[in-house]
């Protein structure tokens, strides 16, 4: 009698990190002979792969392991909820497994142990840069795990370690894989980019490693780079054509006493010296940042603060979230927390006071011709990519219509014709020869 291929599902929720964490476990289990399935009533084990930082993400996880529940005779539940076994058990007891973020080893005996080993003859080649859960023409390169800052809302290290930075060898490796299956776009991630390699022996930069990965001749895109004498040197990076010009800075707040309170650097000052020294190498910078109001103890004073900063910094891209306690977080017993209406009421206007600089942003680029990489093509011809400022699935998006024979992961050049406050329109001029360039407009 043959032997049966076990078949798998797989959700992965929650950021580009956990994302990567899903394309390793999807690999080695492919390489190993089971069949990865879609449809959960005909798995024989799902996989949720949670998120678990702030409220609405632990209830997002909860409701995706629940639905899980409803069609697959077995769950395993890992990522960083899993992190809070018993949070999870408690709510679903039927669950057959959980296991915190990072234990892709630990999950594969899990699944072994309930559907045992799939048939040899099963068994797959993977290539070394692994199975793809993105688009094929870009690519997530997670360069370090762990973090080892202690910002007080984030409990990060206790759930994911600390910084455990790859040798860049292994990344370039796994970044030159990526090309040749045709990538265009590397999309380098870690907790804080910035601190790449400060636990490593001989201490590579990250922007030693942009450097290498520059020479790829792809569009190299950065995130989570924290304000520091690194991310200078990443915008050096820039101006040279190396790296796309998209700094991805997580201020969070800009008065010193609630930065202080939140464990991170800087003051608005410090922050708008540093923001005017990056346009002045980098004129054709972009910078996206997040923000958190109604941080406990904020005040009206130190709010409108931030709001002022947001008016003069005139950032391209902003995330602005309230205030959310996260289990185990030192700011959860912080005194004089803010009522939860006002948090919501300040996170509200200054994504409002946000939108009117995006969209002054956007009508500067009106009529100006841009490469577009496309992401998505409807059968009626609408194509929807980015241009360099933009960011797979957090940042605007440029929609051409008539683009008869453009395809996903084509390079186009366009011409921005219309926009609101996030997103843009723009006419096909025609396709590029795919090479990638800085034309700086």
């Amino acid at each position: 009698m043959q032997q049966k291929t076990p078949k798998i599902g797989l959700v992965s929720l929650g950021c580009a990190k956990n994302l990567v964490d899903a394309e390793r476990l999807t690999s080695a289990l492919i390489a190993m002979g089971y069949q990865i399935e879609n449809e959960y009533s005909q798995c024989d084990v799902v996989v949720v792969n949670t998120c678990g930082f702030i409220g609405p993400a632990v209830e997002e996880s909860m409701q995706a392991i629940g639905e899980a529940l409803n069609y697959a005779r077995k769950v395993i539940v890992t990522g960083c909820l899993g992190a809070r076994a018993k949070v999870v058990m408690d709510r679903y007891p039927q669950v057959a497994a959980v296991y915190g973020p990072g234990m892709r080893a630990t999950v594969i005996r899990g699944i072994v142990s309930l559907v045992g080993m799939p048939p040899e003859e099963c068994r797959q080649q993977v290539r070394q840069s692994g199975v793809l859960l993105t688009p094929p023409h870009y690519a997530y390169l997670k360069i370090a795990e762990g973090c080892r800052h202690h910002c007080s809302f984030c409990i990060i290290p206790s759930l994911r370690g600390p910084l455990r930075s790859r040798m860049p060898k292994q990344i370039l490796t796994e970044a030159t894989d990526l090309v040749r299956r045709g990538v265009k776009e590397l999309l380098v991630i870690a907790q804080d980019s910035s601190d790449y390699g400060q636990d490593l022996k001989n201490k590579p930069s990250l922007s030693s490693l942009l450097r290498q990965l520059g020479e790829l001749k792809r569009w190299v895109r950065v995130h989570y780079v924290y304000p520091s004498d690194e991310a200078s040197r990443v915008v050096d990076l820039m101006a040279e054509g190396l790296v796309l010009p998209y700094l991805d800075v997580p201020f969070q707040h800009v008065n010193p006493t609630i930065l202080r309170a939140m464990k991170r650097p800087g003051n608005i000052e410090k922050t708008l010296k540093s923001i005017e020294a990056w346009r002045k190498v980098c004129p054709d910078l972009a910078i996206r940042s997040t923000f958190i109001a109604g941080f406990p103890g904020e005040t009206e004073t130190q709010f409108n603060e931030l709001l002022d900063f947001i008016k003069e910094a005139k950032l391209d891209r902003v995330g602005c979230f309230p205030y959310s306690d996260v289990d185990g977080a030192t700011a959860n017993s912080y005194l004089n927390p803010v009522d939860e209406q006002i948090r919501e009421e300040r996170a509200a206007l200054l994504m409002e006071t946000q939108a009117k600089i995006s969209y002054d942003k956007l009508e500067a680029r009106m009529g100006k011709e841009y490469q577009v990489l496309i992401d998505y093509v409807s059968d009626d011809g609408t194509a929807v990519g980015r241009s360099k400022y933009e960011s797979p699935d957090i940042d605007g998006v440029i929609t051409i219509e008539n683009a008869k024979g453009v395809e996903v992961g084509d390079v186009v050049k366009a011409v921005i014709t219309g926009h609101d406050e996030h997103d843009m329109d723009a006419q096909l001029v025609g396709k590029t020869d795919g090479a990638i360039s800085f034309v700086k407009k």
